[in-house]
């Protein structure tokens, strides 16, 4: 099968996605993707190169050795994803006020991954390596971290998060004074205002 190569594109409001992903070998390079529908697409061998999306759904799509390298999220729907059954070699990226519930980024690593006001509810980051990554205005609430690398990540303005120091590498985050609380859950202490 002949890789199909799309360069400098911008993909507004695509609804039928089938159209556009006519190869499973189609490579994107510096695209942008605004208002599309991808929910629920099978997006699995693709390759997203400096591509954004914007105001896309991509909830509960399949991207089984899907490569995203450089790849920026705004304001996007992404819940469900199996990003931990991505491409993982040279996966990049950052998510500004998406919706990532229910996803899975389970062992991969991601050092330096942004996530700014994003909610990630019920995500799974166990044994992901997330040094020197930001959880700025995000939404933790049960996000699963086990064995997680967290050396130098940003909590300073997350919130509903809760991570044993004990199952965890946290040398060198940054928590603030309310999110006390989270790295104490585990040893079921009643902390008083």
């Amino acid at each position: 099968m002949t890789e199909k190569y799309v360069q400098d594109q911008h993909f507004e409001n695509v609804e039928n996605a089938g159209l556009l992903w006519q190869s499973l070998d189609t490579h994107y390079e510096n695209c942008t993707f605004s208002g599309c529908y991808f929910q629920k697409t099978d997006l699995s061998n693709v390759k997203f190169f400096d591509c954004r999306f914007e105001h896309c759904d991509l909830s509960l799509a399949k991207i089984t050795e899907t490569i995203f390298q450089q790849a920026i999220f705004r304001d996007c729907k992404l819940s469900g994803l199996l990003f931990d059954s991505c491409n993982a070699f040279a996966l990049e990226m950052h998510f500004w006020d998406c919706k990532l519930d229910h996803s899975s980024f389970y062992g991969l690593k991601l050092d330096k991954i942004a996530f700014r006001d994003c909610s990630l509810k019920d995500v799974d980051f166990s044994s992901a390596q997330l040094k020197e990554a930001v959880f700025s205005g995000s939404d933790l609430l049960d996000a699963k971290f086990d064995q997680t690398n967290l050396e130098k990540a940003d909590f300073s303005t997350a919130v509903n998060y809760a991570i044993d120091p004990q199952h965890n590498k946290v040398n060198g985050a940054i928590f603030s004074l309310e999110g006390l609380p989270g790295l104490l859950a585990a040893y079921k202490i009643r902390i008083i205002p």
